[in-house]
Formats: C-alpha cells, structure tokens, sequence
C-alpha cells in the first residue's frame, strides 16, 4: 500500500478511529448559545449560532468532552462589533487559507471556494489539479509536511486561517506562535454519516459560501434517506463482514461507527452491529473468522487486491471465508478512487454503493464507483 499523508489516515483508518485572536467581550459565548438555536441539527461535535453580525461555532472535544475550540466569524467588511462573545476571531469570507487535507480542498472545489487555498502541506498527496498545478507553478505555497510546517513559508503566505484535523493530545508546533486562527476540523470524528456531511455548514460560513453550503447539505440529506428507505423495502438482509486482517489485526468497525451505520442503512446486516463502540475494534483473524467466516459478503478498502489472487496472497487464511469462497468480495482501491475526499461530505454516495451491491434488484442501473467486484 502505498503511504497516505496523515490527514488521509485519521479521517478513515483511525476513526473506524495557537495562538489565536482570542475576544473578550461584555457577555459570554454561553450567553450567545442559550439565547438562539443552533443551525446544526445531527452533528454531535458543532453547534453554529447566528447573531445579526457575527456567528458563534463551537466545536466540541471528542476526547475530554466540553469545548475543543470556539470561534467568533465576522465579515471583512464590517466593523468589529463591541462585547463580542470570547473566542478566536475569524474573518470572513477567508480567501487565503492553509488547508492540511485535499479533504477540505475537495469541499472547497465543490463549494466554489478552491481559490481559497493559498497553501498546503504534504502537497504529494493532493489530487485536485488546480492544486497540483498550483504548487508547482508557486501560486499556491508549499509548506512542507503536516508534522513539522516550514514557518517560514507559513509566514510568508500570510493566511487568514488554518485549517487542520485535530487528534488528541495535538501539539501544533511552531505555527500556534503565529498570530492565525487555527480551524479544528474535527468533521472526521463524527460517528453519524448526517452528523459528518453536516460541517458543510461551517466550512460554507468560512468561505462565504452559506447558501451553496445549507444546498449542498440538503441534497445530500435528501438522496441518503431516499435510498435508505428503498432499500429498507428489500426482502432480506445480506450478512457483511469488511476490511482485513493486516500485520496480524483485522480493525473491525465498530456497531455504531460511521461504516456500520451505513451498511444498516443500505439493508445489510452487520455482525458487529450490537457492539457499542464508535470507533473500530483490533481483532486478530481467527477472532473475525469465529464470527463472520459465513458472512455474505466482503468488503474491504486497500490498495493492490484486484482479484481472489491477491487477497490470498495477502494473508492465505482470507480463502476460509465464505464470501471468498462464493465471490462476494468486493475492493476499493484507495489509491485510484476518491474514497477519501469524496465520502465525508457524500455519504449518500456510499450507501448508494453498499445498497446497489447487497440489492442489485432494487437498483438495476446502478454501475459502483468505489468499490469493484474481484474474481
């Protein structure tokens, strides 16, 4: 497999895992959270409250519980409004950001905000052209890697804001001793695929893209519970085993993790469903064999398995499963699909995926995207 930067790693692999213009003003962000609703409703980790010039986001800490980081948006054109609620101060629309995964890239393309990006990190791993070609003409600012950014090149591009996936204990290095908001973007550690998709919202706010953002997010909350309701129609549910065993364990999502709620929403039966974690489980093989070996079907993301071949030769023992043995094994390459960029945002795109496979009748038409048929 080939190596992914460490963004890629935490938003999937991990999750199935600053100095900054802090406001003192005359009345708390608490204040500001009791006095209007929220326009999130499904993620856990955001809560985003409008006020006539200003907006409050919270993003909640997914480890410690409380507050991870609050931030305070106001537009570029305005004066600064007085008694603000604590929290770091964000201009907006941000038009000159560092952004740490073509996660985020990807979202700022669709959400016509990509001119946005005026720098990244580990740039080897991007694949939008623009950004591509971008780095390599010294438009858009290379800074190094996402473990150790070149300050130098940092403070030379001068971002209004930088935007990075947080884990826990993080220690930013030298870039929290510069004077630029630090945008935690802790959508990789939502559970619930709506509660994922939903931090559309808060990156729209950033960009000045909040219409396009409320669409998006909408469309896809429309296609999602469109096909989770036709496939709730189908006469049976298909047994499901994912992932491999590699290096000796086999991370096993858990019952309520992102990719087993979607695998029950597509009209699948997961095995693990009535296991209570989040995150994944590190099994070894004979401990997934004792409860999935007569699984119906497989499905597994890696890279290089392209038929029964491969994933015998990559651990002999994957031949005692049933679906091996009845051809229901199913690979998404993630070096050649847009797995990773196109998925958090569009889980609709993947339940689509998940329902056409396990219940090709009720979708006739359908022709997979990320994940193919091995043989």
């Amino acid at each position: 497999m080939m190596p992914h930067n460490r963004n890629r790693l935490i938003l999937f692999l991990l999750s199935t895992l600053m100095l900054t213009a802090c406001l003192r003003g005359g009345h708390s962000a608490g204040n500001v959270l009791e006095q209007q609703d929220s326009v999130i409703t499904a993620a856990r980790l955001l809560s985003m409250e409008r006020a006539d010039d200003y907006t409050v986001v919270t993003v909640g800490n997914p480890w410690k519980g409380g507050v991870l980081h609050r931030y305070v948006l106001v537009p570029r054109d305005s004066v600064l409004p007085k008694d603000l609620p604590d929290g770091t101060l964000v201009r907006t629309p941000v038009s000159n950001a560092l952004v740490y995964s073509s996660v985020h890239t990807s979202l700022m393309r669709e959400l016509g905000a990509i001119d946005a990006v005026r720098g990244v990190v580990d740039s080897q791993y991007f694949i939008d052209q623009d950004i591509i070609d971008g780095v390599k003409s010294g438009k858009i600012a290379d800074c190094g890697n996402s473990m150790n950014p070149t300050v130098e090149r940092v403070i030379n591009m001068q971002p209004d804001a930088i935007l990075l996936s947080p884990y826990q204990d993080a220690s930013y290095g030298q870039i929290t001793s510069l004077d630029i908001p630090i945008i935690e973007c802790a959508d990789y550690l939502e559970y619930d695929p709506m509660g994922r998709a939903e931090w559309v919202k808060f990156y729209g706010e950033l960009v000045g893209k909040r219409d396009q953002a409320d669409s998006l997010y909408h469309a896809v909350v429309t296609a999602y519970n469109e096909m989770k309701a036709k496939a709730a129609g189908a006469k049976n549910r298909p047994t499901v085993v994912t992932e491999m065993v590699i290096n000796g364990v086999w991370n096993v999502p858990g019952g309520q993790s992102y990719m087993a709620r979607i695998l029950n929403d597509a009209g699948g039966k997961y095995l693990w469903a009535d296991d209570e974690n989040t995150g994944s489980l590190a099994l070894d093989f004979n401990q997934v064999l004792a409860v999935a070996q007569n699984a119906d079907y497989w499905f597994i993301k890696w890279t290089n398995i392209n038929s029964l071949k491969d994933l015998q030769g990559a651990f002999d023992l994957n031949k005692e499963m049933a679906a091996f043995q009845n051809k229901h094994v199913y690979v998404c390459d993630t070096d050649k699909t847009r797995f990773f960029d196109r998925i958090p945002f569009h889980p609709e795109v993947l339940l689509r995926e998940f329902a056409a496979i396990l219940h090709p009748e009720l979708f006739p038409d359908y022709q997979p995207q990320m994940y193919h048929h091995i043989n």
